[in-house]
C-alpha cells in the first residue's frame, strides 16, 4: 500500500486521536490508515507493478510456507507495535507460531518475524527510513525485506546475533532472494515476472 505521507487526516473534528478513536474509524473508513502518535495518514491504492510483484511473492510464499508454522499475509492484516505506537499494513507480513493479538484489537497482529515492503515512488524514503526505524522495534522481527516496483533492487536486512542489522543487495535478474529465517530462496525472476522494470 502506498502512504500519503506527512499530512495527517482530520476526523471527529480533531487531528489527534486516541488508540480507540483511531480503531473505531477504521472499521467504516474507506480507505485503510497508518496511526502514529495520535495522528491517522490515509494510504492509497497501488499500481501494476507493485501489484504484480506481491502477486508473484506471495504466491511463492505461501506455496512454500505451506502446512508449515509460518504463515504469510497480505496488507489487510494491520500490525500494530506497542513499543512506539504505529498501526500499520505491511504489503507482506509473516508470523511463526500462534497468533498472537494486539490488546487494544483482537484482530490486529504485534509480533511478525519477516516484514516486506513494495517500494513506490511516493513511499520509497520513508520505508527505508523512518518507517524502518519504527519497525525495528518489534521485538521478534528478523528480517525486513525492500522491493523496489520501479527497477530491479532488492535489499533485505536482517538482524544478527549481535542485535546489529545486515543488509545484502539484489540487483540483477539472475540473482536469488535468500529469506534466511525461513530457509527459502526465491529467485528474482520468479517475483519480478510479467513486470516493465527500468
Amino acid at each position: 500500500m502506498e502512504l500519503f505521507l506527512r499530512e495527517p487526516v482530520t476526523v471527529y473534528g480533531k487531528k489527534i486521536l486516541t488508540t480507540s478513536e483511531y480503531l473505531e474509524w477504521e472499521k467504516s473508513a474507506a480507505e485503510k490508515h497508518e496511526f502514529y502518535k495520535g495522528e491517522l495518514f490515509a494510504m492509497a491504492g497501488a499500481g501494476w507493478n507493485h501489484n504484480k510483484i506481491f502477486s508473484n511473492l506471495f504466491g511463492e510464499l505461501y506455496s512454500a510456507l505451506k502446512g508449515k508454522p509460518c504463515t504469510p499475509f497480505g496488507s489487510d492484516l494491520r500490525i500494530h507495535i506497542p513499543e512506539n505506537s504505529l498501526f500499520t499494513y505491511p504489503d507482506i507480513s509473516i508470523i511463526c507460531g500462534d497468533f498472537t493479538p494486539s490488546k487494544p484489537d483482537k484482530d490486529t497482529a504485534i509480533l511478525p518475524q519477516i516484514i516486506i515492503e513494495i517500494l513506490s515512488p511516493s513511499t520509497k524514503n520513508y520505508d527505508r527510513g523512518d518507517k524502518f526505524k519504527l519497525y525495528r522495534d518489534i521485538p521478534l522481527l528478523e528480517e525486513y525485506i525492500l522491493i523496489d516496483s520501479e527497477t530491479i533492487s532488492i535489499e533485505s536486512f536482517r538482524i544478527k546475533s549481535n542485535r546489529r542489522w545486515e543488509l545484502e543487495e539484489y540487483k540483477k535478474l539472475s540473482d536469488t532472494l535468500n529469506i534466511e529465517f525461513l530457509k527459502l530462496t526465491i529467485p528474482l525472476t520468479d517475483i519480478y515476472q510479467g513486470i516493465q522494470y527500468k
